[in-house]
């Protein structure tokens, strides 16, 4: 079986820390950087199966990697999931809006995330349906 790239933008070294060591361990190869321009590169360079990442970075914030990417043909299908400490509903709407595919609260609720994941990368998922809530 494959083993999914995740990158992680997350500017917090201890959260990033965290969701890099709880990932691998789920056998996930992950790839971490702290900033969103660093982030934004990445992803171009990187393509990863999937983007875990905050929306409060320095340089460049989750809503603008999110427009970036989802707006790009070449980026467009690489799943996006906020994970943020951010609660309100307007920053969740935001976030859909720009083309995040999930959004889910920090504290991290380590299921969600993993389910979340799992849905987006399970290999007869094309089109997942749901967006998780947090």
């Amino acid at each position: 079986m494959k083993q999914h790239q995740i990158l992680v933008i997350e500017d917090d070294r201890d959260m990033a820390y965290q969701l890099k060591l709880r990932l691998e361990a789920k056998g996930y190869a992950v790839e971490t950087v702290q900033s969103g321009s660093e982030g934004l590169a990445r992803a171009r360079e990187y393509k990863p199966d999937a983007i875990v990442m905050d929306v409060m970075l320095p340089e460049l914030d989750g809503y603008r990697i999110c427009r970036l990417l989802k707006f790009d043909t070449e980026y467009e299908h690489i799943p996006i999931i906020v994970v943020t400490a951010r609660t309100l509903e307007e920053d969740r709407d935001m976030a859909l809006e720009v083309g995040a595919d999930a959004y889910l609260t920090k504290p991290v609720d380590w299921k969600a995330l993993y389910s979340t994941l799992e849905n987006f990368l399970a290999p007869q998922a094309e089109e997942p349906e749901t967006v998780a809530k947090s």
